[in-house]
């Protein structure tokens, strides 16, 4: 644009003024077709935090889920989210060779007398293996009481589906040895090597606070609502209106068997944002057990940087999961995975290694101008963090549409 400037003599009344900013907003919604919709698309591989982020701009946007229905929804999703973690981790105590540890810690517990739990370590871990591995001792839905005998508030909802529900029903059968067996030293090996299995990293905060999470009057705060892992088989649409802008979020499952549904989202996006999680550059797909997650996301993000659909239209790159990405780096090395032999940075610290993928990703990418104001290092479950994150989003998404339109300079 030109140079101009406004001067004392040139001053808009305050009724031009109000004109001009009219004819502003309605040269926005201009471009984006006659309904003036900005069409977003939320894209990345399985477990990346897509949907987190996207329960973010319900939080920050007025569409919470709020009423009866979508909370019991979530509280039973939540405790079953408990259950697969804690199934994962059994499964893993057995193939690293932790049962003897288990042996081990319940014999030192023993000689020292200690009186502070009812059930000894090895019971509890053989409850749990029974019940929740081995299927070899099973319960209904039948019953649906606490053992305490008290009206549950949450009980289970037929949204969640039968399989969420009876692992709803056994989180509350047997939240007891859940929290001893947690609380265990041997859990802490098993938790170290957590990645052979996927095992979602940021319920690590339900299994600090079973106890609420158990309680007949338990409702699903906003933390577990943004914590809470829904697999996402359909495409979901939300609306939201933002500054007199109107904008439309696409939620679109990340496994492989998902994605063929993501070419009837392509037509007339105004922005894409992809999303990869930092943490998972030890670990595989669950789809194919060989492929290094991270890997799988450099990959998609070439496919769909590159894509023709996208070629105008503003991706921006949400690295995800910083925290549990910092927390990793002091027990797994970069370096040491295969597909990242080639970091030379430092082990252990977090600016080098987010710099490394930051790289990564840049490489993927045809157009050498990439902003970096594009990239953002996030934590999609930090509703400040994401706040912030979305509104700059947001101002880059809609000048640079603008400006592609020629309604805004690029000078």
């Amino acid at each position: 644009m030109g140079g101009c400037s406004s001067s004392p003599e040139m001053a808009l009344s305050p009724l031009e003024s109000n004109r001009s900013s009219t004819i502003d907003r309605q040269l926005e919604r201009k471009k984006f077709g006659e309904d003036g919709t900005v069409k977003l698309l939320l894209l990345g591989a399985g477990e990346s935090g897509k949907s987190t982020i996207f329960k973010q701009m319900r939080i920050l946007y007025g569409n919470n889920p709020s009423n009866d229905d979508d909370m019991r929804f979530y509280g039973t999703t939540v405790r079953a989210n408990i259950v697969v973690a804690m199934r994962k981790l059994l499964v893993i105590m057995r193939k690293i060779g932790l049962e003897q540890s288990i042996d081990e810690e319940t014999n030192a517990a023993k000689q020292a007398d200690e009186k502070t739990q009812d059930m000894p370590l090895r019971e509890a871990y053989d409850l749990l293996i029974a019940y929740l591995v081995d299927k070899t001792e099973r319960i209904t839905l039948e019953d649906s009481t606490p053992q305490d005998g008290s009206k549950d508030w949450v009980g289970f909802s037929q949204r969640a589906g039968k399989t969420v529900c009876l692992d709803s029903k056994l989180f509350l059968k047997f939240v007891e040895p859940i929290s001893i067996l947690w609380h265990s030293h041997t859990m802490k090996l098993a938790w170290a090597k957590r990645a052979i299995l996927n095992v979602n990293e940021s319920h690590k905060e339900y299994f600090k606070d079973l106890s609420r999470i158990a309680s007949p009057d338990y409702r699903p705060s906003t933390q577990d609502l943004l914590l809470a892992r829904v697999r996402t088989t359909t495409v979901i649409v939300e609306k939201f209106r933002i500054d007199e802008i109107d904008f439309e979020m696409y939620d679109v499952g990340g496994q492989r068997s998902e994605r063929r549904k993501w070419i009837e989202c392509f037509d007339d996006v105004d922005a894409v944002i992809f999303v990869a999680a930092l943490s998972e550059y030890d670990q595989n797909l669950e789809e194919s057990k060989r492929t290094n997650r991270m890997v799988e996301a450099l990959e998609l993000f070439r496919d769909i940087s590159n894509n023709p659909a996208f070629v105008d239209t503003s991706i921006m790159l949400f690295l995800n999961k910083k925290d549990l990405f910092a927390e990793k780096l002091l027990s797994s090395d970069i370096v040491a995975q295969k597909s990242f032999a080639d970091y030379t940075g430092p082990a252990k610290d977090f600016d080098s290694g987010v710099q490394y993928f930051i790289d990564k990703f840049k490489e993927c990418l045809m157009d050498d101008d990439y902003s970096e104001n594009f990239i953002h290092v996030t934590m999609a479950t930090d509703t400040n963090n994401m706040e912030f994150v979305l509104e700059a989003s947001r101002t880059i998404i809609m000048n640079a549409n603008l400006a592609r339109s020629g309604f805004l300079g690029t000078d």
